[in-house]
């Protein structure tokens, strides 16, 4: 699979990982063609199986994505539409598709992330953050909006109902250190420690095989929406589309003929072995 000719990125695949790269200067802006390219990226992710993780990193030195294009939003109608009449925006759409993705997505945050581009980066499975360097704000409410890219659902399920309504009415800028507390990223990191963190957590889930990834993926997401009974109907509907397409039953047969779960060293290095098992395969 060709990951080529994008405006706003560049992508480099690596041993199961694509590196997308956001270069749209001067301040990456989240417009018509960002999201036309992420568009694209997605058809081509969809599709393709040998690519694991996806890493969204910025080559700018102060912004990851900066918002989404007010222009835009000044051509937007002022007239009030129905609830039935209302239909998902662009960048609603564009974010839920690359929410959906069958990879594993990671935001590797070293600068500014605001408004839809702080929605993006909600999108994504995994968000880790720059300390000194990254920053977040969901400005809309100053604006006379409200956040419109996804912003207000998966924040609030992210980081609760009170500290969603918080960043949101406030309107200003939350450091690293206050988005791990609050919930909205994984993990707040020193600027010298996060390319080797985000680099290794890649690294280490594109090992795995991609059909258990995405069932693994889809299975939380599910289980957000439902009830815990339906929540773990989805569990064993997702377990059986992996073992239809993994070498999950080729592995448990193997780890029973060895006897390896009875072995205390096995129990001792499951973090080692977990990658060791990979090399068994149908």
């Amino acid at each position: 699979m060709e990951y080529k000719n994008f405006t706003t990125f560049n992508v480099k695949k690596d041993n199961g990982i694509a590196w997308v790269t956001i270069d749209f200067p001067p301040v990456n802006v989240q417009g018509q063609e960002m999201l036309a390219d992420l568009n694209s990226l997605a058809l081509r992710l969809e599709r393709d199986r040998e690519i694991k993780v996806v890493v969204f990193q910025s080559a700018h030195p102060e912004i990851w994505v900066c918002h989404y294009d007010t222009n835009l939003l000044r051509d937007m109608s002022k007239d009030a539409v129905s609830r039935d009449e209302a239909k998902l925006l662009d960048l609603q759409s564009v974010l839920e598709r690359i929410s959906r993705l069958p990879q594993a997505t990671i935001a590797k945050l070293e600068g500014f992330a605001r408004g839809g581009g702080h929605e993006f980066a909600l999108a994504c499975d995994m968000r880790f953050a720059a300390r000194g360097k990254y920053k977040f704000m969901q400005m809309e409410v100053g604006m006379g909006i409200l956040p419109c890219g996804g912003g207000a659902s998966r924040m609030a399920r992210q980081a609760g109902l009170g500290r969603a309504l918080e960043i949101i009415l406030s309107a200003r800028d939350f450091t690293a250190d206050e988005a791990e507390a609050y919930g909205t990223i994984n993990k707040a990191l020193e600027p010298d420690e996060i390319g080797e963190y985000v680099e290794n957590l890649a690294r280490r889930i594109a090992q795995f095989p991609a059909e258990s990834i995405n069932a693994c993926k889809q299975t939380v997401y599910e289980s957000i929406d439902k009830s815990i009974e339906d929540a773990l109907k989805a569990e064993a509907y997702w377990l059986y589309q992996a073992t239809s397409k993994t070498s999950a039953i080729t592995r448990f047969t193997w780890a029973d003929e060895q006897g390896a779960q009875f072995d205390i060293d096995n129990q001792r290095n499951w973090e080692q072995l977990v990658i060791n098992v990979q090399e068994v395969n149908d």
